[in-house]
């Protein structure tokens, strides 16, 4: 089914679009206020200007969304079927410069890990345990680190006889 939106409801809806405060950003910012960190948001002073940063730890935490940032292998990575060469070049854009974001952190002393929206929205619905995974991160010595794409659910098996 073709779906049919003016261009310019269109480019008034993707401008919409937010780029801070996420709900993913917001749900990790309140998993650490309940496990007892204490953070600072949108560093301007740090490369990138990390959505979450744990100054005591010198962590730098990047909350992506897998759609914009295009995360490996998920399900919400899914590329437009209209005006495709935009979209690659947008893609490999933001890729690009995340890449940049992360060496220049590394590069400053700080410690990054990347949280996929994917994780997330497992963890609100209980799959994931991404309150252990932060803190396992936190208290890693780890340069670079990845919060794991959600286990996906098993299929169940059993016959229906």
């Amino acid at each position: 089914m073709v779906e049919k939106i003016a261009p310019a409801t269109r480019s008034r809806m993707m401008a919409s679009i937010k780029g801070k405060n996420t709900a993913p950003e917001r749900a990790v910012r309140r998993m650490l206020h309940t496990l007892g960190f204490r953070f600072r948001i949108h560093r301007r002073d740090l490369p990138g200007k990390p959505d979450i940063v744990l100054p005591r730890h010198r962590l730098a935490i990047l909350v992506h969304g897998c759609f914009w940032h295009r995360h490996p292998g998920c399900r919400f990575a899914t590329t437009p079927k209209t005006n495709a060469p935009f979209w690659q070049a947008k893609f490999q854009n933001n890729i690009r410069r995340d890449m940049e974001a992360l060496g220049q952190l590394d590069e400053a002393g700080w410690r990054t890990l990347v949280v996929w929206e994917c994780s997330v929205k497992a963890d609100a619905q209980g799959k994931s345990g991404l309150p252990r995974l932060l803190q396992q991160a936190i208290a890693s010595q780890k340069r670079h680190l990845q919060i794991p794409k959600a286990i996906p659910r098993r299929r169940n098996t059993r016959s229906k006889n």
